[in-house]
């Protein structure tokens, strides 16, 4: 049976829009919007009704960069789909885009088909999928033709990581080349990974085995030219190029130069790169391998190019890279040799309300707080109308939030499977206190009433922006 819903007295912010309307919502879809106290909202009939007077009304958040229960270095992630996603909802978030991974020896589909295992009946939220290209050859390329068709339309290369996931510029120039052909989106971790490793091993040579060094050994310089390279190989096979987790001054610039010759490149930061630094990395004691992920945490004054190129536009998607692993038992691994610490920082829950209270403190507007955590990565990864914005027809995933509120970010509180916060202590203005997904509701006034097997999988039409 359909609920009809109706949500009363908010205001709906949208990438394009903010207006004081009420919202329709039936089978799972918005059925209309109507000014407040209009006679046409007033005719409205519910089973349900929501007030949100004087709260937000905003499309769910699309996380398009997260590693639910991903192996890395002799571990795993340590949120499940089920764990994972429970958290993205109480974070205001109700899409993911996760990674399948193919391992090297292995088809595309192996790869795809355990991720779908991993989720399928165990998520609160919906879900998609990247697919990560770890071997590159006439086979797997081929599964990339067959994996578009089926709504798996973006693929990840690196980089970085030698032994394990890495590619070299071939590789990388012949999947490019595929991507072009069959309109799949590349998607680049962009750092010099052979530089990289022979500075990790001199590093440790020297005894320099703290958290810190992760920061000091992957260069800001080696992140840039690999940027720089990737847009050339893109160039060169025609084919347009999505680069991840972006990080120093040096890469926006780059991808900034790409972008104003009318290239199709395109970047995404993460919130860990906004408000963290190598401060955090240099934590006294073991503290700072909490912070150890890749691209690293830079030095404080990166931040302001980061926030520049989300003004501009240079930037245009704010992802979590959500990777979490347990302090205890997890990063310690890496005691007495940075290199064996798990790289990935928990972050899926703290994105929306991290981002809001950029907008508190002035760096970007409201409707750009949507665009870049709703609106673009709906767009960028062939999900809109349906997700990203409140508009009759798309998919009624909607967030009542309330914009006065005060919290503390703590693991005490948080609903990650991690036992630290990467924000223990910050106190940030805004957060969430209903959510539906589909139109069922999830979070209901800081409750979780959501269950596994909820969300489902959505294909993805390929890159918006390319069309």
């Amino acid at each position: 049976m359909s609920i009809r819903t109706v949500i009363r007295g908010g205001l709906v912010v949208t990438a394009a829009d903010e207006l004081h309307a009420d919202v329709l919502i039936e089978d799972g879809r918005v059925v209309a919007l109507a000014a407040h106290g209009s006679d046409a909202a007033a005719a409205w009939t519910a089973d349900r009704t929501i007030d949100a007077t004087d709260r937000y009304v905003l499309p769910g958040g699309v996380d398009a960069h997260t590693h639910m229960e991903l192996p890395f270095g002799g571990t795993s992630a340590s949120d499940t789909f089920e764990t994972g996603t429970r958290a993205a909802a109480w974070g205001g978030t109700t899409t993911i885009v996760d990674f399948a991974v193919q391992s090297v020896g292995q088809a595309l589909r192996e790869g795809l088909d355990a991720w779908y295992a991993k989720a399928d009946g165990n998520c609160s939220i919906d879900y998609a999928f990247h697919m990560i290209l770890s071997d590159v050859n006439e086979h797997s390329l081929k599964e990339m033709d067959k994996l578009v068709q089926e709504g798996i339309t973006s693929f990840k290369l690196f980089m970085a990581y030698p032994g394990v996931f890495y590619s070299d510029d071939g590789r990388i120039l012949r999947a490019m080349q595929r991507s072009a052909d069959n309109g799949g989106l590349i998607m680049m971790h962009a750092e010099n990974g052979i530089a990289i490793d022979v500075l990790v091993e001199q590093a440790l040579a020297r005894g320099e085995t703290d958290p810190r060094y992760h920061g000091e050994v992957r260069k800001a310089l080696l992140e840039a030219e690999a940027t720089h390279r990737a847009i050339q190989l893109a160039r060169v096979a025609g084919a347009p190029l999505y680069v991840v987790h972006v990080s120093a001054e040096e890469a926006v610039a780059e991808i900034a130069t790409a972008r104003d010759k009318g290239l199709p490149v395109f970047g995404e930061t993460c919130p860990q790169y906004l408000f963290l630094s190598t401060d955090n990395l240099a934590e006294p004691g073991f503290e700072g391998a909490k912070y150890v992920c890749s691209t690293p945490l830079r030095p404080k004054e990166h931040q302001a190019a980061l926030w520049r190129g989300l003004r501009t536009n240079d930037l245009q998607v704010v992802s979590t890279d959500h990777c979490p692993f347990c302090f205890v038992g997890q990063k310690d691994l890496g005691r007495g040799d940075f290199s064996k610490i798990p790289n990935g920082l928990p972050g899926v829950e703290n994105r929306m309300d991290l981002l809001h209270q950029a907008v508190v403190d002035g760096h970007i507007s409201r409707r750009r707080w949507i665009e870049i955590a709703c609106a673009t990565p709906a767009r960028m990864f062939g999900l809109y109308p349906k997700k990203g914005t409140i508009a009759p027809g798309a998919d009624a995933d909607v967030v009542i939030y309330d914009p006065h509120a005060v919290q503390t970010l703590s693991a005490e509180t948080h609903h990650m499977n991690v036992d630290y916060s990467a924000y223990e202590g910050k106190t940030v203005t805004g957060q969430v206190e209903t959510v539906l997904s589909r139109g069922e509701v999830v979070i209901d006034q800081r409750k979780y009433v959501g269950h596994a097997g909820h969300g489902t999988f959505v294909p993805r039409s390929t890159c918006q922006y390319l069309n």
